[in-house]
């Protein structure tokens, strides 16, 4: 009776320990958190990273390999930040989720170093991400006479320079979001000069896109990545014409339709917070 009554007091216990945990952790959700590598799956390449530092708030995170950013590579005993995805219940206690490619990621690294985004001066409407190459952020300013790309680049780069830092070099497109989806596509496909954006009628969210000659492979990027990003961070299919095709392609289309040449999907808009 003895033996049996210890058992129950002891898993009553770790219940409660359970509880507590989950309970600390599931307020961190969409938040950065500093951890420890503990293990490196050797076939998998997931890792097991050791989160909080005292005995009583700490727990470990599950880091797959399909969160991890291509390029990065950690050993056991290395500190990492992490972006906190989800936190669910499990038979084994709190099983806590965590990434380094998820947009929200770059939405908290801007909110650490920029007090006007951390203070509501500046807001960040949406992020497009591609993690470990390149990342577009749009912002915009709450109040007058402040500019929001300004204020994230920070005096000589300092600011954008230190979340550029934590990615390891991911480069960032800084620019300012629009209720005009025209100004807002033009501003998406920097640096790329835009001629002209037509939005085209219909229930689909869809523009064509004129940019100089010179521009185009600029404004479609390396494998398409810049027409990409700019269609993801925008929710607009984009179309990118050349202006020597733009008005032969005028006269085309009055007399039949045409496939576009170029055309980048927005696919999943990312979100940058639940």
């Amino acid at each position: 009776a003895a033996q049996t009554a210890k058992q129950v007091i002891i898993q009553g216990i770790r219940e409660a320990e359970r509880g507590m945990i989950f309970d600390t952790f599931s307020s961190k959700e969409h938040e950065i958190l500093t951890g420890t590598v503990l293990r490196i799956a050797p076939d998998s390449g997931d890792m097991t990273i050791r989160l909080g530092g005292n005995t009583n708030d700490r727990t470990d995170a599950m880091l797959a390999a399909s969160e991890q950013v291509k390029g990065e590579s950690y050993r056991e005993g290395d500190i990492i930040r992490v972006y906190v995805v989800e936190v669910r219940r499990s038979t084994r206690g709190p099983q806590v989720i965590v990434s380094r490619t998820h947009p929200g990621l770059v939405k908290r690294l801007f909110e650490l170093e920029v007090p006007e985004i951390a203070s509501g001066l500046v807001e960040v409407k949406s992020i497009a991400r591609e993690a470990g190459s390149r990342t577009k952020i749009a912002v915009c300013a709450t109040e007058e006479n402040i500019d929001p790309v300004g204020a994230c680049v920070g005096t000589r780069g300092a600011r954008v320079g230190a979340v550029v830092d934590e990615l390891h070099g991911e480069k960032m497109d800084i620019i300012v979001w629009s209720e005009d989806p025209a100004k807002f596509v033009a501003a998406a496909l920097s640096p790329a000069d835009v001629v002209s954006v037509t939005v085209l009628p219909g229930t689909q969210k869809a523009c064509r896109v004129i940019v100089p000659d010179d521009q185009l492979s600029l404004a479609i990027g390396k494998e398409g990545q810049n027409a990409r990003l700019a269609a993801r961070l925008t929710g607009y299919k984009i179309d990118i014409k050349p202006a020597s095709q733009a008005a032969e392609f005028e006269a085309q289309q009055q007399e039949a339709p045409e496939e576009p040449a170029v055309e980048a999907e927005p696919e999943a808009a990312a979100e940058t917070e639940e």
